[in-house]
């Protein structure tokens, strides 16, 4: 498999919210989050802290959709576009529950022996 198959595969791992996502992160992954509407200092995160940041989303978000709009794939590297949407199951901001909260995402993923050791998420939100 790819390094490109695994990222398509990662981001489809993540919508299923099956747990399955887990098993893409190196023991030693480190992700980026640059300051957004949503996290406004930004934030890095350690495994066990991207592993409880799946658990709270699936309290508040369903139906996660990542739409892939580019995706470039050289060596251990992928730069992957995307349209992230979920539908709130909370109230957030401007948005009701069952409103969709929509972002324009750019991730930067390194890959390792097959694991994510390295993520940069630039995460443009449309306003709530």
């Amino acid at each position: 498999m790819t390094n490109a198959e695994r990222t398509r595969a990662f981001l489809h791992s993540l919508e299923s919210r099956d747990g399955s996502a887990a098993s893409f992160y190196a023991a030693d992954v480190v992700q980026r989050e640059l300051p957004n509407l949503l996290v406004k200092s930004g934030a890095t995160r350690d495994r066990e802290a991207l592993l409880r940041g799946m658990e709270a989303g699936k309290k508040s978000t369903s139906n996660e959709r990542y739409e892939i709009t580019n995706l470039i794939a050289e060596g251990d590297h992928v730069a992957v576009e995307a349209l992230w949407s979920a539908t709130l199951n909370v109230p957030f901001g401007s948005l009701a529950a069952g409103d969709t909260m929509r972002a324009h995402l750019a991730m930067f993923i390194t890959w390792r022996d097959g694991k994510i050791v390295g993520q940069r998420n630039y995460d443009c939100f449309e306003p709530f």
